[in-house]
């Protein structure tokens, strides 16, 4: 490894620090900082952005944002509160479920502040420590990004594992990912049972009582959605959402439904093609690009409509009939917090995912070299470059776009990466992420809380238990499936 590989790579991690450290949009803006240092100042060529992934987003958060306007979003936060009530004693399992369907149907972790108070609320009620479900309910409701059939990262998955020859469905990931992340909470919550001292035996919690103010401040308030009138309207549009997230698995099984458009193809091995009367020379993939057909060079096909297109046509789609026929306010969704943190999500991704492909593409053949020996007898041992890198970009869909082509360039199988794709949130570690932050400020009691040494926090230790069982349980899993020819 060169001193000037060493140096740009600083660069990099630099731009992803500093932008983690100012958070939302700079983490994308300042990775643009970065990839300027190294296109202008180093004279790297540019890598590719990111851009089917970006529409996607873009499609899925527009449709959710719709969704939350009309209403739609606060019948689900109703719902799941009716069922954390019922069961009280049994919160520390039920919340995080909770949180993680919330985020698999929605396609966001940011859909939970709602529900983070009624779970603190139900746990000070019933006398359970609130750190025991708040914290694996933070953590599960990121898990279920790579759960959702509408999140960035699966989508980046399927669309970056079909250009490098591993064909996948959206089903099919989430044969995987959903049982490796439901055990992985269910762990996680067991871990976290009797985590902590109870409150009647918590010195520092009986210390707070003693003083009125702040035994008002613990328990004189409540925190519900249950008095909230839902309109018609509302859960009208939670079945249109929910009935465009149907339509798009149904494509993902039966791709044979999709219309299929004729187009141009590169003939393999292919010579290349002189142009006449000049010295240039082209090649069959960028004939096939240029959508120029030349015999023995390029042949004509008919492909299905991608899954990209497919989905981004449905969300649209199902976001406009929301608009007609559930009185959901366009400018009410652009100003809610899950249109807000989806457009945040676009501008990481672009930054990031641009600065990352750009050095990876320049420095391919070094990084093969150096991780070859490792990769080739240890392949899962990728796992542990998503999950550090996750740690500093905060998002996994920028994971997934930054890190899968180098994955795939490295020799890694598909069924390998679909297996370790849990590793991808790692941004637990440092407890900076605003659902960690809300969690914290949410819970009266002060026992969920960051640590005076920053990393002993309490979404670490649910965190690292989640991650290590469903990257182990999603590797079993996806080599089972593989064994079986069904991935």
């Amino acid at each position: 490894m060169s001193a000037l590989m060493i140096l740009q790579l600083c660069i990099v991690l630099g731009a992803l620090w500093l932008g983690s450290r100012y958070g939302s949009l700079a983490l994308g803006a300042i990775s643009g900082i970065g990839l300027a240092i190294l296109v202008f100042g180093f004279g790297m060529k540019p890598g590719n952005p990111p851009t089917d992934v970006i529409y996607i987003i873009i499609a899925a958060v527009t449709c959710a944002g719709i969704m939350q306007a009309s209403g739609g979003m606060d019948w689900l936060i109703q719902l799941a509160e009716k069922l954390l009530r019922k069961h009280p004693a049994r919160i520390t399992f039920l919340a995080p479920l909770c949180t993680f369907f919330l985020t698999v149907l929605v396609g966001t972790g940011h859909v939970v502040y709602t529900l983070m108070p009624i779970i603190c609320d139900i746990s000070i009620k019933k006398g359970i420590r609130p750190e025991r479900p708040c914290g694996i309910a933070s953590i599960a409701s990121q898990i279920g990004i790579t759960c959702s059939p509408i999140a960035a990262a699966v989508v980046a998955f399927i669309t970056i594992s079909g250009t490098n020859g591993y064909a996948i469905t959206i089903p099919k990931v989430l044969m995987v990912t959903f049982p490796a992340c439901i055990l992985g909470i269910i762990m996680a919550s067991v871990a976290s049972y009797k985590r902590g001292k109870d409150l009647d035996k918590d010195p520092e919690f009986q210390k707070k009582l003693a003083d009125p103010e702040q035994r008002e401040f613990i328990y004189g308030s409540s925190a519900t959605t249950l008095d909230k009138k839902i309109a018609p309207e509302s859960k009208r549009a939670v079945y249109i959402f929910f009935g465009a997230l149907l339509v798009i698995v149904m494509f993902a099984i039966f791709q044979e439904l999709l219309p299929a458009h004729e187009t141009i193809k590169a003939i393999k091995d292919a010579p290349e093609v002189q142009l006449l009367g000049s010295r240039v020379k082209i090649t069959a993939d960028q004939l096939a690009k240029l959508g120029v057909s030349v015999d023995g060079i390029t042949k004509m096909e008919f492909t299905p409509l991608k899954m990209n297109i497919v989905i981004q046509i449905v969300m649209i789609s199902a976001a406009a009939l929301m608009i007609i026929f559930c009185k959901a306010s366009p400018k009410k969704a652009v100003s809610g917090p899950v249109w807000q943190s989806g457009m945040v999500a676009v501008v990481a991704i672009y930054g990031i995912a641009w600065l990352a492909d750009t050095y990876f593409a320049n420095y391919l053949g070094e990084i093969q070299e150096m991780l070859a020996g490792m990769v080739e007898k240890y392949p899962w041992s990728i796992a542990f470059a998503f999950f550090l890198v996750s740690v500093l970009v905060n998002s996994q869909g920028a994971v997934v776009v930054a890190m899968l082509p180098l994955a795939y360039k490295l020799g890694i199988d598909g069924w390998i990466l679909l297996g370790v794709l849990p590793s991808v949130y790692g941004y637990f570690f440092i407890p900076n992420y605003p659902s960690d932050i809300a969690t914290v400020n949410f819970d009266r009691t002060g026992t969920t809380k960051i640590g005076k040494y920053l990393l002993n926090h309490s979404f670490m230790m649910p965190g690292m238990v989640h991650t290590l069982v469903a990257c182990v349980a999603g590797y079993l899993i996806a080599y089972l499936y593989h064994s079986m020819g069904w991935i």
